[in-house]
């Protein structure tokens, strides 16, 4: 037995009165003493087969010693004696267990916590991939037209029926060339920006201004196609997933109080249906591969990508570095070129078609 001090204090409580005693504590090889400190009368005769203690040094200032199947308490106020006990019976080791530092008990919570989070990521990443296309086509239908409602809202559509029919034949031959048994509806609003998206259940919007800045029929046909890549990947119902996954794990690091928003609100759809780079590059492969496949021109990507660069000479994706949600315009251009051969995207007639449906 390890040697301790001559005099371990301890407060005792015998469980069945108020009374709260001053004792020495004393161990020997089978059992601990406690004697009244002020008369040295036998307070009580602990055997070390029948000890636990109650709590620990991370979560209580004085983690009580307790006997087994009583009611009796000992509190030990002194760290070092508490120590010193446990030193010399190893079964109640826990009692002397060093209290953590503020900072290691916020450095081991933040490590933990880091670690729950990258598993539920990870977790919530690879189920999204399997979850999304079993996700009801109705339901993907009624999220994408709510999407639309909130987005686009009242803005008036280009209503040419010969171009919004060349534009979804278009779209719905790259859809099925991929396997995607869903319907696919294109819409054309009127303005600006420069800019296409897609939504749930197989939505794609195009800006009249976008058509206006195409220089051809194959520019628009490379945009369309990057749009029903993210579309037959799923992206958009992944997105969602993935918003509302980490939604939960807001909530649950604040107590369920977080308000950083629902899918319910615009801001946090926006968030939802945002493309990272990761999808960005699919549906970019994506497309220019199923324009291939159908032996059409596959050039009017890249195209369309140099034509944003001389809008915007200062990619804003390559000046955002790492925080960009997509690629840089660059990469992309050289990522998607491909020399100019196949047939035409769209015939002369649809192009012209197209290029007046907003009229």
């Amino acid at each position: 037995m390890a040697v301790v001090p001559s005099t371990i204090r301890g407060r005792y409580y015998d469980g069945t009165t108020a009374d709260v005693r001053d004792v020495t504590v004393t161990p020997t090889p089978g059992e601990v003493i406690l004697r009244d400190a002020a008369t040295a009368s036998l307070v009580a005769r602990w055997p070390i087969v029948e000890l636990g203690v109650l709590g620990d040094s991370e979560h209580e200032a004085v983690p009580l010693l307790v006997r087994r199947n009583e009611e009796a308490r000992l509190a030990i106020e002194d760290a070092e004696q508490r120590r010193a006990l446990a030193r010399a019976v190893p079964e109640i080791a826990s009692l002397g267990a060093h209290r953590p530092s503020t900072v290691g008990r916020l450095l081991q919570f933040g490590g933990g916590l880091a670690v729950a989070i990258a598993l539920f990521w990870v977790a919530l990443q690879s189920g999204s991939d399997l979850l999304a296309p079993m996700v009801p086509s109705g339901l993907q239908a009624r999220l994408g037209e709510g999407a639309y409602a909130q987005l686009v809202g009242r803005r008036p559509l280009c209503e040419g029926k010969a171009g919004l029919r060349a534009v979804n034949q278009f779209a719905g031959r790259l859809a099925a060339e991929a396997g995607y048994d869903h319907p696919i509806s294109v819409r054309v609003v009127k303005g600006g920006p420069i800019n296409a998206f897609t939504l749930p259940g197989g939505i794609v919007i195009l800006y009249s201004d976008l058509i206006d800045r195409a220089a051809d029929g194959n520019e628009l046909g490379g945009v369309i196609a990057h749009e029903i890549g993210h579309a037959v990947r799923y992206h958009p119902i992944k997105g969602i997933a993935r918003q509302f996954g980490t939604e939960q794990i807001l909530k649950a690091i604040t107590g369920g109080y977080s308000e950083i928003g629902t899918l319910g609100s615009g801001g946090s759809l926006l968030l939802a249906l945002r493309n990272g780079r990761a999808f960005e590059r699919e549906a970019d492969a994506t497309g220019v591969s199923l324009l291939e496949r159908l032996g059409l021109r596959a050039d009017g990507m890249s195209r369309f990508f140099e034509e944003l660069l001389k809008i915007e000479p200062h990619d804003p994706a390559a000046v955002a570095g790492i925080w960009s949600d997509h690629p840089p315009t660059a990469e992309r251009v050289a990522a998607t070129r491909r020399p100019p051969t196949g047939a035409p995207d769209f015939t002369d007639a649809e192009w012209q078609a197209i290029r007046t449906m907003c009229r």
